[in-house]
């Protein structure tokens, strides 16, 4: 259940609300996570808007991107770590009409320690998140096996 942070000069991205979700489908997807409201309620995009002259690297160039993903730890493995950057960069650099912009978007990765994934008021660890998945899985299939057939 990842957190997608983008952090860019204003004007930067045309549609910021479609740059949000198009980054959490996309790395909801790579994780290959369940399709469940669980993960699909809780993995987010942030499109931060800095004002000018927020923004430079030593030089004082200004057209950059920052991309930061938290995730629980051990969510992507390194084939997992490669998609995501790779995609997320593209996406960015897609939704700023901008080629270019693939070889000025910085991509962290961070991992919340084990308990320092909040949901529903908790710290959660990894385990407490996979049985809290494995319930909701188990509720979906329940109601459907409940439901008259159509």
């Amino acid at each position: 259940m990842p957190m997608i942070d983008v952090y860019a000069t204003a004007g930067t991205f045309a549609d910021k609300h479609q740059l949000a979700i198009d980054l959490a489908t996309t790395v909801m997807t790579i994780e290959q996570v369940p399709n469940i409201p669980m993960f699909r309620q809780n993995t987010a995009g942030f499109v931060h808007d800095l004002p000018q002259g927020d923004l430079a690297n030593v030089n004082g160039e200004t057209s950059y991107v920052r991309v930061q993903v938290l995730t629980n730890a051990g969510a992507l493995d390194r084939e997992k770590q490669l998609a995501v950057v790779q995609q997320l960069t593209e996406l960015v650099a897609a939704a700023a009409s901008d080629p270019t912009l693939v070889n000025r978007t910085w991509v962290l990765l961070t991992e919340a320690v084990a308990g320092g994934w909040g949901l529903l008021g908790h710290a959660n660890t990894n385990g407490e998140l996979v049985t809290a998945a494995r319930a909701q899985i188990a509720e979906l299939q329940a109601a459907k096996a409940a439901a008259p057939e159509a």
